[in-house]
C-alpha cells in the first residue's frame, strides 16, 4: 500500500500514551496512529453519512413529534417499548 508521511504536533501526554499502548502491543506507533486515525476518519464518515440522512428525513417531512418521543422515551423506564 502506498503511504504518506504526516507531520503533527500532539500534546506530551498523548504522545506518551501512544509510546505506551505501542510498546505494550509490540507494534510501532505508526501502526497505532495509523488505525486510531483510520478509526477516527471512519466515524466521521460514518457521522457524515447519518446526519445527511437525517436532513433528507427532514427535508421528506418524516418526523417524529416532541410528545411522541417523550412517551416512548419514557416507556423504556416501563419495559414497554412500543413504536
Amino acid at each position: 500500500m502506498r503511504t504518506k508521511v504526516l507531520t503533527v504536533e500532539v500534546p506530551a501526554p498523548l504522545a506518551d500514551h501512544i509510546d505506551r499502548l505501542a510498546v505494550r502491543q509490540d507494534r510501532s506507533q505508526d501502526a497505532v496512529v495509523g488505525e486510531a486515525l483510520a478509526a477516527w476518519a471512519d466515524r466521521e464518515e460514518r457521522l457524515r453519512t447519518l446526519t445527511l440522512e437525517g436532513l433528507a428525513d427532514v427535508d421528506a417531512g418524516r418526523l417524529v413529534q416532541q410528545a411522541a418521543m417523550e412517551a416512548w422515551a419514557d416507556s423504556l423506564d416501563s419495559g414497554s417499548s412500543s413504536r
